[in-house]
């Protein structure tokens, strides 16, 4: 199981407006719960010792937040300055990050397990002589609060395939990666999405899914957090 994990939380949660108004989204309490303690909660079980988490919307409010925390460990890559997307976050947390495959999360989502930790699950079938990126994905059917058309197909051997020209695609993004950093060799800390990132490791084959097989939800609206705690209560 990787050793690290990066959680990305720079973000400024526009469509989560009013409540993002005055607090980053990470801070939003689900089930009295920040969204972003959802995940660390998570790592801390099952043993990862330490987290980066890239700050910029309410960057104080959140650092003063993850003070409170004990485990994992906690480095802050601070992006108050200039906001650097999803890759550009990453590349400029790097020195924090050391150059063994790492855990990439969003902090929009809350993903529960089944039987087996979906952690122990990527680690599992991790293999950095064949992979530079492991992703989550969850089917579309059963993914809570996401109205989208999906984003891609995977077969029974994880290779992925994004939607592209159709009209849906049964598997969406979950949130949650392993990364060998070798992938970002020659990149630098500019704004740019991860999504360059992906499309290169899927052209060269070196990128492949794991379903999903416990229950997630999205939580990127205002409506979606009551939506969810309601999910949360009953499951």
């Amino acid at each position: 199981m990787p050793s690290t994990a990066m959680l990305l939380a720079a973000g400024l949660g526009t469509r989560m407006r009013p409540l993002t108004d005055h607090r980053p989204k990470p801070l939003v309490k689900v089930g009295g719960k920040s969204l972003i303690d959802w995940t660390l909660d998570q790592l801390a079980t099952a043993g990862v010792p330490r987290a980066v988490v890239n700050v910029h919307h309410f960057a104080p409010m959140l650092t003063e937040h993850l003070k409170t925390r004990t485990t994992p460990a906690i480095s802050i890559s601070d992006e108050s300055e200039r906001l650097l997307d999803t890759g550009g976050g990453v590349v400029k947390a790097l020195p924090l990050l050391g150059d063994k495959a790492f855990f990439v999360f969003n902090c929009d989502a809350i993903i529960r397990d089944h039987v087996t930790s979906f952690l122990s699950r990527l680690s599992a079938a991790w293999n950095p002589a064949a992979l530079d990126v492991l992703m989550l994905v969850h089917p579309r059917a059963t993914a809570h609060g996401f109205d989208g058309p999906g984003d891609f197909f995977v077969d029974d051997a994880g290779t992925m395939m994004r939607r592209g020209a159709a009209s849906s695609a049964p598997y969406v993004y979950a949130g949650a990666y392993i990364l060998n950093p070798r992938l970002l060799a020659g990149e630098t800390a500019q704004p740019f999405s991860m999504n360059k990132i992906w499309d290169r490791a899927i052209a060269d084959g070196r990128m492949k899914a794991l379903v999903h097989d416990g229950a997630w939800y999205h939580v990127g609206t205002p409506e979606a957090v009551g939506e969810t705690e309601k999910l949360l209560a009953t499951a």
